[in-house]
């Protein structure tokens, strides 16, 4: 009997069924083997014979394919909207974004201003995280005690 591999990548997986389908094993025999050496979870017989017919068709590729998934709401019009109003109100918070933005959530104004436009909040104000030294100097004076 063999050791039985408990966790195996699906790239793994799909490279054997390339390699065994090279040597002209039936889809079958190959989903034998497979649950043989990676347990009966592994891959289902439909997906073996899937995977087969990939390989015959000309597929090199065992990684998955990339997908689009959903489409970000996050644009550059966009984020540029928000850093505007940022600018004009710098004592600005989440909240006060939504009331300027409803249609968008307080979620993604946060992951804007955290991640696209790199601010931080900085004694209940946002800041951003790249200070100039002109900025340093200026914040002497703000800081908190």
């Amino acid at each position: 009997m063999f050791k039985t591999i408990a966790d195996s990548a699906d790239c793994e997986v799909r490279s054997v069924i390339r390699f065994l389908n090279a040597k002209k094993v039936k889809p079958a025999e190959i989903h034998r083997q497979l649950v043989e050496i990676y347990g009966e979870n592994v891959m289902t017989d439909g997906m073996v014979r899937k995977w087969v017919r990939q390989c015959n068709d000309g597929r090199t590729n065992v990684h998955d394919e990339a997908r689009s998934g959903r489409p970000s709401v996050v644009n550059d019009g966009l984020v540029a909207k928000v850093n505007e109003k940022i600018r004009e109100n710098r004592r600005f918070t989440i909240r006060m974004l939504f009331d300027e933005f409803p249609q968008i959530s307080k979620t993604v104004l946060h992951e804007i201003v955290t991640n696209r436009l790199n601010c931080r909040k900085l004694c209940s104000r946002w800041v951003p995280k790249m200070l100039t030294d002109v900025h340093k100097t200026r914040s002497d004076s703000w800081q908190c005690f």
